[in-house]
């Protein structure tokens, strides 16, 4: 019995590498989605095509395997736009399998090439049967090898036509990094008394050797936010670099006379606008991508490789160093501030709310080590960026390249897939809390244990701390206060209301019984503390 495009476009994608679809099933997308399953992928239904892209984009960055989306013709793929942009922004490697009408007649139709160009995807379209299986093939090879969203096109009327699958696209070998570019870098880290190391998504499991190459050196370890954990344990590690830095991480950093980023983008807000990087510091940039070498900020020098292989080769150009920035000072200054919970702070809290602050910490405390973290835009999104620690940088999912609010609890979902291990935290604002509730009923249905916690100050909270010093209305910005705990309840969730420190107790009994049902802490917090770290993001607006 033949099969069909769309039977053959499934059973290629995963036979590629996809292993998890996330989607809405319509009549488009049904065939082809069914086919996924049938090839051995698992399928999440999400109850929004929002949800669901963010959830495939979480999925891949915290699996580093190919993700896929499946979604309705037309409706459907503009429901996901803000989920791929994200996505395309962030370089995560996502094949958007989408049923597409062609007629223009049709109420499905839209320029779906346009979108997918539009947001920063790259589109690819299924044209005959013949070339189906190469197109479905290539598709997770370029989503791979190159880190993009692919937007992969399946008109209706070639759908049902008869195909075959193929053979398999073989892997194209990596590009060799120029002897002379690794000499340079070796005499950069031989010649810096003050390195800093500032790694990014891109360093990912690279660890054992940058930790190799800055013991040789004697650098200081750092992270951008999307790689936070990845250096959890060394008694150098700085922790996150640019608006979430601690303030001795900040003077540190101010301090290199070498930065060396490692698959990280040294964009404005890793390096705050560039304020991080002394004037006379020397920038040195290693990129897989020949295209992010000095995109974001110039470098002196850019190294285009795998982080993991530059750093092992460039170790043994390196000679044995002074101890460079480890200085028994800076050692001390860790020891004692090298957490923000380290920092002194005012208790806002009292009168029905809580500070944040204190509540942050208190759940860092409560919560066990063995965590993934993911956080929604807004206000609220530095307390647990800042106080809430991973255990290495699989344990925080960070989807804010586009700074969009919503996206929180799908990322949670699609995370807590990848890594089924670990306590799922999703850290929300109230306004990303009620954008993203149609996800509750999927984090029940899957049966995640996790822990929900809405930083509630009934408002858009960054609009309110950077309009309301000028004096202007702030109507359009403020609500009621919403009974979020009811909400979740209704869900099948256990919840607790929280206006105090002590209200935590109820999250206490939670993790010591059998955790049946996930949980959502509703936090009335206080809300006359701006973010500073927003004033960052307003910047660059």
């Amino acid at each position: 019995m033949s099969r069909t495009v769309a039977e053959v476009v499934g059973e290629v994608l995963v036979r590629s590498g996809v292993d998890a679809v996330f989607g809405v099933v319509g009549s488009g997308n049904f065939a082809v989605t069914n086919a996924m399953v049938a090839g051995g992928a698992r399928y999440v239904a999400a109850r929004h095509e929002g949800g669901a892209a963010t959830m495939a984009d979480a999925y891949a960055r915290m699996s580093a395997r190919v993700a896929a989306l499946s979604v309705h013709q037309g409706c459907g793929l503009t429901n996901a736009l803000t989920g791929i942009t994200e996505a395309a922004k962030s370089r995560t490697p996502l094949v958007v399998v989408t049923a597409e009408a062609t007629s223009r007649r049709s109420n499905f139709f839209v320029d779906q090439t346009a979108l997918a160009s539009a947001v920063g995807a790259m589109s690819m379209r299924v044209d005959t049967a013949e070339d189906a299986a190469a197109v479905a093939a290539a598709a997770v090879v370029t989503a791979r090898d190159h880190r993009r969203v692919v937007v992969l096109n399946l008109p209706l009327d070639v759908q049902q036509l008869p195909a075959d699958a193929g053979e398999p696209v073989p892997v194209v070998p990596s590009v060799a990094v120029p002897p002379e570019h690794l000499d340079r870098l070796a005499d950069a880290l031989s010649a810096a008394r003050r390195p800093v190391f500032v790694a990014g998504r891109g360093a990912r499991g690279s660890r054992a050797a940058l930790e190799a190459l800055a013991d040789r050196c004697g650098a200081l370890l750092a992270t951008s936010a999307v790689a936070k954990g990845l250096f959890r344990g060394s008694p150098w590690d700085l922790d996150v670099s640019g608006g979430f830095a601690t303030p001795l991480a900040a003077e540190l950093i101010t301090g290199a006379d070498l930065v060396v980023g490692w698959g990280c983008a040294l964009n404005m807000w890793t390096m705050r606008h560039g304020r991080l990087i002394a004037d006379d510091a020397v920038v040195v940039q290693v990129d897989d991508d020949p295209g992010a070498i000095g995109a974001q900020r110039p470098v002196d020098l850019g190294v285009v490789g795998d982080v993991r292989s530059v750093a092992e080769t460039v170790l043994g150009l390196v000679g044995e160093q002074a101890p460079g920035y480890r200085t028994d000072e800076v050692r001390a200054a860790l020891t004692t501030r090298g957490r923000w919970r380290d920092e002194p702070f005012d208790d806002g809290g009292g009168a029905g709310l809580v500070d944040p602050r204190a509540l942050t910490i208190a759940l860092d405390d409560l919560l066990p080590a063995e965590r993934l973290v993911a956080v929604d835009s807004g206000n609220f999104m530095g307390y647990p960026s800042m106080f809430l620690d991973v255990p290495d940088e699989f344990g925080f999912c960070f989807t804010q390249a586009f700074q969009s609010v919503g996206l929180g609890l799908a990322t949670a979902i699609g995370a807590a897939v990848a890594r089924p291990g670990r306590l799922p935290v999703a850290a929300l604002g109230d306004g990303g809390a009620l954008m993203g509730a149609s996800e509750l009923e999927t984090v029940v249905r899957l049966g995640l244990p996790m822990v929900v916690v809405v930083y509630d100050d009934a408002a858009y909270g960054a609009e309110v701390h950077h309009f309301g010093p000028d004096g202007h209305p702030l109507d359009t910005v403020r609500f009621p206060e919403t009974d979020f705990a009811a909400i979740a309840r209704g869900h099948g969730f256990a919840a607790v209301t929280v206006r105090s420190v002590a209200d935590l107790d109820g999250v206490r009994q939670w993790l010591a019984g059998p955790r049946t049902a996930p949980l959502l802490v509703d936090a009335k917090v206080t809300r006359e503390q701006p973010s500073w770290w927003l004033e960052e993001a307003f910047r660059g607006h």
